[in-house]
């Protein structure tokens, strides 16, 4: 799982391959298919497991929560880690930009992740803002939050450049957008 979940990170959902992930740990392509029978089981599996890690961090995110810049900032940070690690992207978003290529299963988990992540960042957001009223406003800033976040890990991943990345969040948080 964690070697197709890194070469989906680096290449896309599409350049998954069974016999090129056999290959590379060591076992036939029939062990995956005992495992995994279609390649949409396994990037399911794949996105599950990614967003079930991502929920258990972003709870112990939210139980050590300090203040909202620096949870945000570790927040951002998980997605810096992506692209120093081979420049590679966060796995639901690379898949995100084959949504309409995946299978409905896998497509059901990258919109799982999705909304785990924008509900996360409502929730942070609503912890220092007082008016119940504004979960809406809140929510449209959420989900700017999470696209910006993707779109400076776009970029840097393009220029292979992880400096890129902090440039751009920077400039979010000068401007506002980001605490």
């Amino acid at each position: 799982m964690s070697a197709a979940r890194k070469t989906v990170q680096a290449h896309g959902y599409s350049a998954l391959s069974f016999r090129d992930l056999a290959a590379e740990v060591g076992i036939k392509s029939a062990s995956v298919h005992y495992h995994f029978p279609t390649k949409g089981d396994l990037g399911a599996a794949i996105a599950r497991r990614y967003t079930d890690d991502g929920i258990a961090y972003l709870s112990e995110l939210m139980a050590g929560y300090k203040d909202q810049r620096s949870c945000l900032k570790k927040y951002t940070d998980i997605f810096r880690a992506a692209l120093i690690d081979d420049n590679r992207m966060c796995l639901c978003g690379i898949m995100s930009a084959e949504h309409e290529d995946l299978p409905p299963e896998v497509s059901a988990e990258v919109d799982r992740f999705n909304a785990v992540n924008i509900d996360w960042i409502t929730t942070l957001l609503s912890l220092e803002q007082a008016d119940p009223k504004q979960k809406k406003a809140l929510r449209h800033r959420a989900l700017g939050i999470f696209a910006a976040i993707g779109g400076a890990q776009l970029l840097a991943r393009g220029q292979n450049d992880v400096a890129v990345y902090d440039e751009v969040l920077d400039s979010y948080r000068v401007a506002g957008l980001i605490p």
